[in-house]
């Protein structure tokens, strides 16, 4: 059953990457896209920051791709070191200072982390910065404290949600649109939080997954240390 929904999925994907190359006027002249995206994107996503509108509409196979790399690169990790970890890791406690400075910030650095991705379609910032952020307070808590892990079950879960919902997301430009990450919700207003369609949804969902796949590594590179 597995096989058949997979051979089926990989189907209907390499149908529409095949007509999507099929359709591209390769080798004809054509102006630069810059000028366009500067010109459209108010109108077309509803995102007042362009470089979001650019990375995750216009050209959101690019983030796709780069959201898998970082996936492909952390299960790797985690291979590599599985058999080198040890039961606990042996760093001597911080300083009284350092754990109490960190229990003040790290609530404010994952705040911050989860503002950053929110926003994305607003400031500058999104998803890849806000998951870094979020991944930067657990590597405190792990400098502060010595019994501090990272639960690897709810990790994966977060981290298997966030891309289903890119993929989701995706699939339903194509349903409800005419392409892959079509901006298929309503735009609603230029610079309020609930705006520019389907972008918003889809940071979110890479603030999430970074920062999953980055915790899970730092807790895996700290667990080698015997």
């Amino acid at each position: 059953m597995r096989k058949a929904v997979s051979i089926i999925l990989l189907a209907v994907v390499g149908y529409y990457l095949f007509n999507v190359f099929l359709n591209m006027p390769f080798g004809e002249k054509r102006e630069g896209v810059g000028k366009y995206y500067l010109e459209n994107t108010l109108d077309e996503t509803g995102a007042v920051n362009t470089v979001t509108a650019i990375v995750v509409s216009y050209r959101g196979f690019d983030t796709l791709g780069e959201v898998t790399v970082l996936f492909l690169a952390a299960t790797g990790l985690g291979a590599i070191l599985f058999d080198k970890r040890g039961k606990k890791r042996r760093h001597q406690y911080a300083s009284l200072i350092v754990r109490v400075t960190s229990n003040m910030l790290y609530p404010m650095i994952v705040l911050l982390g989860a503002y950053v991705f929110v926003h994305g379609h607003l400031t500058p910032g999104g998803g890849f910065q806000g998951g870094s952020i979020i991944a930067t307070g657990v590597l405190l808590m792990f400098m502060s404290y010595r019994k501090f892990e990272a639960n690897h079950t709810a990790l994966s879960v977060i981290e298997s949600l966030a891309g289903l919902t890119f993929v989701t997301v995706g699939l339903g430009g194509l349903i409800y649109g005419s392409s892959f990450l079509y901006n298929y919700l309503p735009l609603g207003q230029p610079g309020d939080l609930i705006s520019a369609g389907v972008i918003p949804i889809i940071y979110i969902a890479v603030g999430f997954k970074v920062g999953a796949e980055l915790s899970g590594v730092l807790d895996t590179m700290l667990k080698t240390i015997r």
